[in-house]
């Protein structure tokens, strides 16, 4: 197909790719092209644009200023009409070998996305799956196509795109079972003055627990701070040092450490999981049902969590 008789929209395809890698060789290589021919490609998009949109700086290749306003607009065009294929064309999950790309966090991936891969196995074996970590503003990973789906909290998902509430927890605080707070409870002010293990999120600047207590002018010794929820259990243990928590976390990390699961002397609401897709792909026959495969996996997460021995 061509555009004003002068541009070929399969140049579209490797103007994304080039844009995207910055490299003639990687973008050769992404459309199994001979990386001749990609520098041919190039010099015809730099001819139709009047632009060198890729200049070598050192050792590397930067995007020009033109290129850096084309960049994410030719990423959109691409995604919008691939969806448009994808949610046209049917989807069968007992024959399907395609790759569903999900952001997720850790906690995510601990409680969770154990049971929707065992479903997914036993219903759909050639279905796979791609784990992306947390990044800033994920709306524009979805945006780009970079993932199918986030599943992120309520407070981080976009006003821009359709989700829906998937699960829901709360917090606790955990402890070594055998230190300070290993026995009796745990009145606010011993909060205010423990030193605490904190995550550290890539999605935010600050935890969502530590959003909730700012908000109940409630503070804490913030001493030791990590990008990974899975890590804090095995941080706290053999140590005084407190920890804020999903309840289900601690509830799994229980089964394997000498941690304690205390009540929070702070009420803070519930934690409520969104999954979020692109509102372009509503009809999107794959996702419709990854998602409700997803409300399965749900309904079989125990709730509420087994009660904590010693609490």
């Amino acid at each position: 197909m061509r555009f004003n008789n002068k541009f070929d929209l399969n140049l579209l395809v490797a103007l994304d790719h080039l844009l995207h890698l910055r490299s003639v060789s990687g973008a050769a290589a992404r459309m199994n092209m001979t990386q001749s021919a990609m520098s041919n490609a190039l010099l015809r998009l730099r001819t139709y644009f009047d632009d060198e949109l890729l200049v070598k700086i050192g050792r590397k290749m930067e995007l020009t200023p033109r290129a850096e306003v084309l960049k994410d607009s030719i990423r959109d065009l691409l995604v919008r009409v691939d969806w448009a294929i994808a949610s046209s064309a049917e989807f069968d999950p007992a024959r399907s070998d395609r790759c569903f790309k999900i952001l997720a966090s850790d906690y995510t991936l601990a409680t969770l996305i154990p049971r929707l891969l065992a479903r997914s196995e036993a219903l759909a074996p050639g279905i796979r799956f791609d784990f992306i970590q947390q990044v800033q503003r994920p709306e524009r990973a979805l945006e780009r196509g970079d993932v199918d789906l986030l599943i992120i909290p309520e407070e981080f998902s976009s006003k821009l795109h359709p989700s829906e509430v998937i699960f829901e927890d709360d917090f606790c605080v955990i402890a070594w079972s055998k230190g300070k707070y290993g026995k009796g409870k745990l009145s606010r002010q011993d909060f205010a003055k423990a030193s605490h293990v904190v995550m550290r999120p890539a999605i935010a600047a600050q935890s969502l627990e530590t959003y909730y207590l700012e908000q109940r002018n409630s503070s804490r010794r913030e001493d030791v701070s990590v990008y990974a929820f899975t890590a804090i259990p095995h941080l706290v243990a053999g140590t005084n040092r407190l920890a804020t928590v999903h309840r289900r976390l601690a509830v799994a990390a229980q089964r394997s450490l000498p941690i304690r699961i205390i009540e929070l002397p702070i009420a803070l609401p519930f934690l409520r999981q969104r999954v979020q897709w692109h509102r372009y792909r509503s009809n999107d026959t794959g996702l419709l049902w990854l998602r409700n495969l997803m409300r399965e996996a749900v309904a079989e997460l125990p709730w509420p969590p087994s009660p904590a021995k010693g609490s």
